[in-house]
């Protein structure tokens, strides 16, 4: 059946920063009008795609390489990484893989086999361009968050492209975490070029307490996204407990507490997770399931320790 089409299309392969994102999608029975491909497409019209797509196909998924992965393994080797993610975050059966391109980005897995690459598939194959519609929202709607901890850059409006604004940027405040340096024209704030360059550093701005925590949480948040989870969720209340990020990843749904220290050395922040806190944490997670009516739905509770300044992820702890 067409509509059993696993359709996948990536966003994010030339940017100089941000994550390479890609989407895998199952329409199923779903009949959504007005799917294209995603750049084709205004933002108006693509966020009240995302929400039909993600409401209505029978499965979807998204994989997240972020810059750092992205410098240490080859772009390459990130969109063969990232395809995969979003491929294992999809349990509705399919009986075709269908990749935007000429690449088949599964050659190396069990499911290479079943895949037809097909250039300009986001404009002839409904799946893929629904797969290319929620690659494109979820990654421009996190770099648009992305101002608020790096301003100065105009991440909302070109989204991590090397654009004249953009270049005018980076030559006056610096680089970020965000950035690629082994692209090339960033490749001379790669550190051991920096060693032996004289290069503008980034000055320090100053943040709120609320800011701080913010950029901690975004920080944890993409971190999870790079291990494939789907953030569902941010500072999600109860009148007993907050949990600062709810995803899922597969099956099963994460609710993360997000510790921070401006210094590790300071320790990793994950004492403060005490016995009482745990309790108050696997309250919040039950209340979640049971007013988003998720029954028999597995779930993990999990701790992430930050640091420094710009944060970095410390420790990744699943709780038990």
């Amino acid at each position: 059946m067409s509509s059993m089409i696993l359709g996948i299309d990536e966003v994010g392969r030339g940017p100089w920063a941000g994550p390479l994102v890609v989407g895998a999608v199952v329409l199923g029975d779903a009949a959504i009008e007005g799917l294209t491909d995603s750049k084709k497409l205004t933002k108006k019209k693509r966020d009240a795609l995302d929400i039909l797509i993600r409401d209505k196909a029978s499965g979807f998924g998204l994989g997240w390489v972020p810059a750092e992965e992205i410098d240490a393994i080859g772009l390459s080797a990130a969109l063969r990484l990232a395809t995969r993610r979003a491929v294992e975050q999809v349990k509705t059966p399919y009986s075709e893989i269908i990749i935007d391109g000429t690449i088949n980005f599964l050659s190396d897995t069990s499911k290479g086999q079943y895949v037809t690459t097909l250039p300009k598939a986001d404009l002839l194959i409904q799946s893929v361009s629904a797969a290319s519609i929620i690659a494109k929202v979820a990654r421009d709607n996190y770099m648009a968050l992305q101002d608020t901890i790096y301003p100065g850059y105009g991440f909302t409006h070109h989204v991590g492209y090397g654009t004249a604004t953009h270049r005018t940027a980076i030559e006056k405040i610096g680089v970020t975490p965000l950035h690629r340096l082994s692209f090339a024209p960033l490749a001379k704030y790669r550190p051991d070029i920096a060693a032996t360059t004289v290069i503008k550093k980034a000055p320090a701005v100053a943040q709120t307490t609320k800011q701080i925590g913010d950029a901690a949480e975004e920080c944890a948040a993409g971190h999870l996204r790079g291990l494939g989870h789907d953030i569902l969720a941010r500072n999600w209340k109860t009148k007993f407990c907050e949990i600062d990020i709810v995803s899922l990843c597969g099956q099963t749904l994460y609710f993360t507490e997000v510790k921070y220290r401006k210094n590790a050395k300071r320790g990793d922040g994950l004492e403060a997770i005490t016995a009482r806190k745990q309790q108050q944490m696997r309250f919040a997670a039950d209340y979640y399931a049971a007013s988003h009516k998720l029954k028999g739905v597995a779930m993990q509770l999990v701790a992430i320790a930050v640091s420094g300044q710009p944060p970095a992820v410390d420790t990744y702890l699943e709780i038990e």
